[in-house]
């Protein structure tokens, strides 16, 4: 028997370019809810970070450096 995402799946395939994009938001607006424990970690880790680089336990990347990198792949 197929599972539940299989037929989904399927039925999905029937839907309209502009039905299956607003399926698409809706899913992402579901997966998109605060989670407060996330914050606290992130929250926790830009202090570090920060805290580091005021330290200079850790260099810093020029804009220009980060963005070559990225124009090359």
């Amino acid at each position: 028997m197929a599972t539940t995402t299989e037929k989904l799946a399927l039925e999905i395939q029937s839907l309209t370019d502009v039905e299956k994009l607003h399926l698409v938001d809706t899913i992402l607006a579901d997966l998109d809810r605060p989670d407060p424990e996330l914050d606290r970690i992130w929250a926790e880790e830009s202090r570090k970070r920060w805290s580091a680089y005021k330290e200079g336990r850790i260099p810093s990347v020029s804009y220009q450096d980060v963005m070559d990198k990225y124009r090359r792949i």
